[in-house]
């Protein structure tokens, strides 16, 4: 089958989908089976398996979740089922009605928004850049001339390149595949920085052998980058509990002890601490919740 022919079947499929689903509805599906199916991939430290368990900062928002439906629903009890999902599935699972909820960090925007729903805002990610400290580099202007590094196809690549023309920094810029791959490059000398989201850098950072020998630049090269809990989409009874659900999380205050939980304090199984503090934007945020996908809106 051609490309195209699998994009248009995937697509009358999805639609299909979308339409049982809206007619059946969620809080029915989980109310009928006594289940709730959660999808997440292995994304430090939102939503990953430590020590056989499923943890991070998004699966313990989701588990608050599961409680405001057992009570919206009178279930004494919810069974619980994770499964594993990838940027490249983790849309189609959703809309086939083989997860519920997928529970990590995913980017909200208005593109994904056209296929799918998002909950309340749970962190708010900019692209930035590693370096070693020796090396003092902690603005843009002061990779001028230099090599730096990014994950081909993403925002980050993008947004360097388009910074390196507009502001004129001559810079080397070098692509890799893999998240991995970056930091090792500016440890060798190959690469003078590694950009990417401000969050992914930390977790670089802190699983180093030496984490005190990074660190992450002070300006920021994007507008905050939202990331939310998805859900599907024209399913507003679904979306109402769970929307009143997350901003209770927030406005007990609750929301903040999770963040200090998985993004200051020594988090399983290596016990590393990835010693990022609220920024202003994040803590305005958990004070107003947004489902925007509108990068403008957090400023």
């Amino acid at each position: 089958m051609s490309m195209v022919k699998k994009a248009a079947t995937f697509a009358a499929l999805a639609a299909l989908a979308q339409s049982a689903w809206a007619q059946q509805g969620t809080l029915d599906k989980i109310k009928a089976s006594g289940a709730i199916a959660i999808g997440h991939p292995i994304a430090i430290p939102f939503a990953y398996i430590a020590d056989g368990q499923h943890v991070g900062f998004a699966i313990d928002l989701c588990a608050r979740v599961v409680d405001a439906i057992k009570a919206e629903l009178n279930l004494p009890v919810l069974k619980v089922t994770y499964l594993p999902t990838s940027p490249s599935d983790r849309i189609p699972l959703l809309v086939a009605g083989t997860i519920d909820m997928e529970c990590s960090s995913a980017t909200n925007n208005a593109e994904r928004q056209r296929q799918v729903a998002y909950t309340m805002t749970h962190f708010l990610a900019v692209s930035r850049f590693l370096t070693r400290k020796a090396d003092n580099l902690t603005k843009l202007e002061d990779l001028k001339g230099k090599t730096v590094v990014s994950r081909a196809s993403t925002p980050n690549l993008k947004q360097i390149t388009e910074l390196n023309a507009a502001r004129n920094l001559g810079l080397n810029i070098l692509a890799v595949s893999n998240l991995n791959e970056g930091l090792p490059m500016v440890e060798s000398g190959r690469a003078a920085a590694f950009v990417q989201d401000d969050v992914m850098l930390a977790a670089q950072a802190a699983n180093h052998a030496n984490p005190d020998q990074w660190q992450i630049s002070s300006e920021a090269l994007s507008l905050p980058e939202p990331y939310g809990i998805m859900l599907r989409k024209d399913d507003p009874a679904f979306k109402k509990v769970v929307d009143a659900a997350m901003v209770a999380t927030y406005k007990s205050g609750e929301a903040a002890k999770l963040y200090a939980k998985w993004f200051q304090s020594p988090i399983p199984p290596k016990g590393i601490n990835l010693n990022m503090p609220p920024s202003a934007a994040i803590s305005n945020l958990f004070t107003n919740p947004s489902d925007s996908p509108d990068p403008a809106a957090y400023k």
